[in-house]
């Protein structure tokens, strides 16, 4: 159905994935077939909801809202812009997809896997990426890394406990999914996982 190949860079918070992205945008500037993206974001509509989901004065949120939101931005997003641009051949490289719904919400939330991918797989048409790469590092190493939570974050301000659940929750999508999920260790250095993540890209035909 498409032409194109699908990559998702998931990973906990602090974890060097912002960076990792900008490499790759280096790596691949001057193409007019790679497109980057952002959940939630990547469309009007999903950059309206991210700011509500990431607002720190939603405290309230609960987590089937949380969820429901995720969904929503991703089923804008894809039906705008990631399916079109899959079927015009294109790469498309996105920061966060379903991975860090099933983690965050799934998971660290404990709305329960069922829950998470049946909606998953309704607002992306059953659409799944080629390849993910998971940034595997522990809460307590990439917080400390960061210099502590953004407090302009909702999410990152969340607490210790709940950042260990995600990073739990990643460990067993990548045991579940093998076949699609790429574990690199990002505990080294910038340039160390930068070769790694291009490494683990080529091997998967991403080049």
């Amino acid at each position: 159905m498409f032409k194109g190949k699908f990559v998702t860079i998931e990973g906990c918070e602090g974890v060097g994935k912002t960076t990792q992205v900008e490499l790759l945008k280096q790596k691949f500037s001057g193409r007019d077939d790679v497109l980057f993206l952002r959940e939630p974001g990547g469309t009007a509509i999903s950059e309206s909801i991210r700011r509500i989901i990431l607002d720190v004065d939603n405290k309230e949120m609960c987590g089937t809202c949380e969820v429901l939101l995720y969904s929503a931005a991703r089923a804008q997003l894809v039906e705008q812009v990631i399916k079109p641009a899959l079927k015009n051949g294109m790469i498309v490289i996105c920061d966060r997809f379903t991975d860090s719904t099933l983690a965050y919400q799934g998971y660290a939330r404990g709305l329960g896997a069922d829950m998470v991918e049946t909606l998953s797989s309704i607002a992306c048409s059953s659409l799944v990426p080629d390849v993910t790469i998971f940034l595997d590092l522990d809460p307590a190493a990439a917080f400390s890394r960061k210099g502590g939570a953004d407090k302009s974050d909702r999410l990152e301000q969340a607490g210790e406990e709940f950042h260990r659940r995600v990073y739990r929750g990643y460990k067993l999508i990548a045991q579940k999914y093998p076949e699609r999920v790429v574990s690199v260790p990002a505990g080294g250095s910038v340039e160390e996982v930068h070769f790694a993540v291009l490494a683990a890209l080529e091997e998967r035909g991403v080049k």
